[in-house]
């Protein structure tokens, strides 16, 4: 064999063992050859579109505060004012002023008084009011009868406190009763008085005619409250 026939050879031998060292490195074993990561398998760059959790329900703070605030307190607040200011206002202002007077309060401008003396009971003079105006007036209190010069005016019997208020309608009249002295005689400090003034409690008084003898008075002189019957006015 020449020289030149075993060069050639060697270099044939060399190429073949290169060639088969370069397919060794790009094979995966698998007799797949291996390039590198897929497209597929690259993580994205690209950022997330999908909502984040809880995002398609949950509403922003702001409005659900607005929403709940608004409407259970001005609901509940409004109706709650509305009927305990309404109706306990009203109901509380009408039981406070019970004893009050509902109409214009009856005097002397308004009524016409009469005095007139009693055979029974003994020693009782009778006070009359009568409603001489329009309208309605209420008849309150007691008489504030001041006989003659006499500087004091007699007591009020409290046992005869009616229930209710003494209403006279036009023309309607009221009563009170005069006890004028002691009928058994036990009473002190007597007089003639043959005048009369009656006070009401609001307004102008009246002057009542006596009897033309006078009435005798002494200190068991006492008046009942204003009654709306006459029976209720002598019972004392």
């Amino acid at each position: 064999m020449s020289a030149r026939t075993t060069r050639t050879r060697l270099l044939a031998a060399t190429t073949v063992a290169l060639a088969a060292l370069a397919l060794s490195a790009c094979d995966n074993g698998k007799g797949v050859r291996d390039e590198g990561p897929s497209s597929a398998s690259k993580p994205s760059t690209q950022p997330s579109r999908s909502a984040p959790a809880g995002g398609s329900t949950a509403k922003p703070a702001g409005n659900t505060g607005g929403t709940t605030g608004g409407s259970t307190s001005g609901s509940t607040g409004g109706s709650t004012g509305k009927g305990t200011g309404g109706t306990t206002g009203g109901s509380t202002g009408t039981s406070n002023g019970g004893g009050t007077t509902r109409n214009t309060p009856c005097n002397g401008a308004n009524t016409k008084t009469t005095a007139t003396e009693v055979t029974r009971p003994l020693n009782h003079l009778l006070l009359t009011v009568t409603n001489t105006g329009s309208k309605n007036c209420d008849l309150t209190g007691y008489p504030v009868a001041r006989f003659g010069e006499a500087q004091a005016v007699p007591p009020v019997a409290e046992e005869t406190h009616p229930q209710a208020v003494v209403t006279l309608t036009p023309g309607e009249s009221g009563y009170a009763g005069v006890l004028l002295s002691a009928g058994d005689g036990s009473g002190g400090n007597g007089y003639t008085a043959k005048t009369l003034t009656v006070g009401f409690d609001k307004g102008s008084s009246a002057q009542p005619a006596l009897p033309a003898k006078g009435v005798y008075v002494d200190d068991k002189l006492t008046v009942t409250y204003w009654q709306q019957s006459l029976d209720d006015a002598l019972a004392y």
